[in-house]
């Protein structure tokens, strides 16, 4: 088939000026192959308003989001902010520890431990005045498992009983408020209940029976100072351990009033006497 019988062909379906193109088709052979060849010319695309809308509101609450985060994190981060109080909570509990654990490890290896025992409890009260109870109790643990870590059970064990458990005490009572008089009994018996706790444990570890011994040794004593005096008595076993719990209870009684007066004069000088409640012979003084 020539090109003049294909522009016959297609002259009823094309423009005026496609005819004039095909009129030439002889002197221009190539012309029809690349006027059907070319691309059809389409409209240009007019954009999408309501998406542009639409995205250009979500990157605005995306912004105002951002910047309200950042303006949260800037205020907790801040005095007065909840992480800031948390986070100094948190070093202050570990510093108090460290300072525990380190001075009982150290007395204890330097057998000066009769001179320096009244300190041991005193991290854990001032973590409970300053942060509350769970802080102290944090403290208390903290410091149990940095000597179980450092010298084993038996230092870790000894110091929770004799004097973690006392200063957790009377940190909580002097948190609440609580009277000189109840703290000073409570205190007095979580310190004995921590004595017999002691020798229990260190009775168990060396396989001897040491309250045994003790009641034994004071039954043997009081005879002998009976039979001095001219008293043919022998006292009962009752008796013993009833001597052996009053001895224990002014025992500690002691120690704990000593430790209370010295420890309100220590955090009076820390500043922290209006968080105290002290007796009134003992605020004069102070």
């Amino acid at each position: 088939m020539s090109i003049s019988s294909l522009s016959n062909l297609y002259s009823s379906s094309l423009s005026p000026h496609s005819l004039h193109l095909f009129s030439h088709s002889k002197s221009h052979p190539y012309l029809l192959l690349r006027v059907s060849s070319s691309p059809p010319i389409s409209a240009p695309k007019l954009p999408r308003l309501r998406t542009l809308t639409t995205r250009a509101s979500i990157s605005r609450a995306e912004k105002h989001a951002h910047e309200a985060e950042k303006e949260s994190v800037v205020e907790d981060l801040g005095e007065d902010g909840d992480v800031y109080r948390k986070t100094l909570r948190l070093v202050e509990c570990a510093m108090f520890a460290s300072v525990a654990g380190l001075a009982y490890l150290l007395s204890n290896s330097l057998a000066i431990e009769n001179y320096f025992g009244c300190f041991f409890s005193l991290p854990i009260v001032i973590s409970s005045m300053r942060w509350g109870l769970a802080a102290g109790r944090k403290t208390m643990v903290a410091t149990t498992m940095l000597l179980f870590t450092l010298s084993g059970p038996v230092k870790a064990s000894t110091y929770m009983l004799m004097h973690g458990l006392v200063g957790l005490a009377m940190g909580s009572l002097w948190r609440l408020g609580a009277n000189w008089g109840l703290s000073i009994v409570l205190c007095t018996i979580v310190r004995a209940l921590g004595a017999i706790g002691y020798v229990l444990v260190s009775s168990f570890l060396i396989r001897e029976n040491i309250l045994e011994l003790i009641t034994i040794n004071i039954h043997a004593s009081l005879t002998y100072i009976l039979m001095a005096v001219g008293v043919n008595a022998i006292p009962s076993m009752d008796a013993i351990y009833g001597i052996f719990g009053t001895l224990l209870l002014l025992n500690c009684g002691f120690f704990v009033f000593l430790l209370h007066i010295l420890y309100a004069v220590f955090l009076t000088k820390l500043g922290m006497k209006d968080s105290l409640s002290f007796p009134q012979w003992l605020a004069k003084g102070i």
